[in-house]
């Protein structure tokens, strides 16, 4: 029988706050004594109902209370969705970051952008480097991803051992660096893993993800077919492996490769200065320089390929690209699938392109980043753990891993789906969930964090529903009578030119309301603009069943 475990007093806690029941904003707080160390810090993407929105984060008010026990932020891979709300949470809550070297990289432009660069302490870790943070001591071991220097974390706690996976699939054949250290997984199986934390994403898919040198043969064969044309190619802007390969493949097809899409050139930029991307000499040019090339000697890659409104892809297919003009002498190769709930924004975006008399091409042309359930299998039977915890994905890919460690022998009872802001308690070898912490998303608009709440989401859906009426009069100040208006200004509600008539008796309703107040003696002009919106509401309903936002303005003469 294994030990895995060391009687303690105190609890060891693990408390997501985010990564839970989606994809996106992947954070959880590990917690012992006095000690606590965030894993990764990521952001999530906002919902169709969220209008205007540009980013949501983690709300963050548990470790903000707790600030003085927070020993730092441990960050797998340089995704978006695990390393995006850095700036904003480290503004509130100042503590060294731990990243490998590319994953650092990309953090310190974003720190860069929001002026912390020179705020944040940073370390570059190496794999198989184990830090310690309080009464943590975490080790990171190579994994493979849709982006380089990806790790999993061996956490080592007073209470045993606990394995995050991190994002990861198992790639003996990656395009840079080494395959994952497998080893080192049957090595801390046979010390002992208290639980294993994975990664739920591809749970429900059967076999194994392919590698990634498979879609390096995909595109040849794509420019083999293609030589008479430009090639577009939208994929993650992260995907340096990806990017690679499009540029060999450029190359050998003697054509120059132009980067478009801002987060693209940072993290290509990033990638070359470290050394995990080769390019050929003379391959890249500017996208200025584009018109002195012959469209069949140019590659350019792009952002875009989830149908990003602002994406250079977007733009593109839509006309308004100030550089790249679509047209029948281009294919366009989308080199991911769509993430869920993307996909009619994908697909508008390849309507437009079709209709520009584009070539598209969007299968075949991507493997995932994420492991499988063979992977998965194997993950756990090389860790063997006590207790299994889900993470990273939706409630039914949550669900798909724990029925996975159920047929692995793993006991029922041992296996915890976790929502966020959830407590999971381990103490003396067993766990047990009780108790919740603030969480939730936080807004961000524009330079605003956190000033959006469901009130303002709920009038602009409003706005964007049935429009506004502005009511506009002057009252005496010492009689309440009315002296100007009523003006009523629509927006977003009627074509004005075709409804003076309704109009017109619109501001009939709002003298009689009016009128109404004055004869029973109220003068709080609160009490007024009640009323104006009550009677003008009812009669725009009965006239059009629409429900506008009705807005009284009452300036005093």
């Amino acid at each position: 029988m294994k030990k895995v475990i060391a009687a303690d007093a105190a609890e060891l806690k693990i408390i997501p706050l985010g990564g839970l029941e989606q994809i996106g904003m992947n954070i959880t707080a590990f917690e012992y004594g006095d000690s606590i160390f965030v894993l990764d810090c990521g952001l999530g993407f906002p919902e169709d109902d969220m209008l205007g929105i540009d980013l949501v984060i983690p709300d963050t008010s548990y470790l903000t209370d707790n600030i003085e026990k927070v020993k730092g932020f441990i960050i797998t891979h340089g995704h978006e969705d695990h390393i995006g709300a850095l700036p904003y949470v480290l503004k509130q809550i100042n503590a060294p970051v731990y990243a490998t070297r590319l994953t650092m990289g990309i953090i310190e432009r974003k720190l860069e952008e929001h002026g912390l660069d020179k705020i944040v302490t940073r370390k570059v870790v190496k794999f198989g480097q184990t830090i310690t943070l309080g009464d943590f001591h975490v080790e990171f071991i190579k994994t493979n991803h849709s982006i380089v220097d990806a790790a999993a974390l061996a956490i080592y706690t007073p209470q045993g051992i606990i394995v995050h996976t991190g994002d990861f699939k198992v790639d003996y054949t990656p395009i840079y660096g080494d395959a994952i250290d497998l080893q080192r997984f049957g090595e801390l199986g046979k010390k002992g893993v208290l639980a294993l934390m994975c990664d739920s994403t591809n749970a429900e898919r059967p076999g194994f993800t392919q590698s990634e040198k498979t879609v390096g043969t995909t595109l040849y064969n794509i420019f083999e077919e293609h030589k008479d044309t430009r090639i577009i190619v939208a994929t993650f802007a992260s995907n340096v492996d990806r990017v690679q390969q499009i540029i060999n493949t450029a190359y050998r097809f003697e054509r120059k490769v132009a980067i478009e899409g801002r987060s693209m050139v940072n993290i290509i930029e990033t990638a070359i200065e470290l050394g995990c991307l080769n390019v050929p000499a003379d391959t890249l040019i500017d996208v200025d320089m584009l018109k002195n090339y012959p469209d069949e000697k140019t590659v350019i890659i792009t952002t875009g390929s989830q149908g990003e409104r602002l994406a250079a892809l977007s733009r593109m297919a839509g006309g308004t690209h100030r550089k790249v003009m679509i047209g029948p002498k281009d294919t366009v190769i989308f080199s991911s699938h769509p993430i869920p709930g993307n996909e009619k924004a994908v697909t508008k975006i390849i309507n437009e392109l079709f209709q520009k008399g584009a070539d598209v091409i969007f299968q075949d042309t991507h493997v995932s980043g994420h492991a499988c359930q063979e992977e998965i299998k194997l993950i756990y039977s090389l860790t063997q753990p006590k207790f299994a915890i889900p993470v990273h994905g939706e409630y039914k890919h949550l669900k798909a891993q724990a029925k996975l460690a159920e047929q692995l022998g793993i006991e029922k009872e041992n296996i915890f789906i976790l929502s966020s802001g959830d407590v999971l308690r381990f103490k003396s070898g067993e766990a047990k969930k009780d108790g919740k912490v603030p969480c939730g998303s936080i807004l961000v608009d524009g330079l605003g964090v956190g000033d959006v709440g469901n009130v303002v989401l709920r009038d602009r859906q409003k706005l964007s529903e049935d429009g506004i009426l502005v009511v506009v009069l002057a009252l005496d100040g010492y009689s309440n009578q009315v002296v100007a208006g009523p003006d009523i200004v629509t927006r977003g509600f009627v074509y004005v030119k075709e409804s003076d008539e309704m109009l017109e008796e619109a501001r009939t309703v709002v003298d009689e309301a009016v009128f109404q107040c004055q004869s029973k003696g109220i003068s709080d002009w609160g009490k007024i603009k009640n009323t104006i919106k009550d009677s003008l509401g009812e009669y725009v309903w009965k006239k059009t069943k629409r429900r506008p936002m009705i807005l009284p303005v009452i300036m005093e003469v």
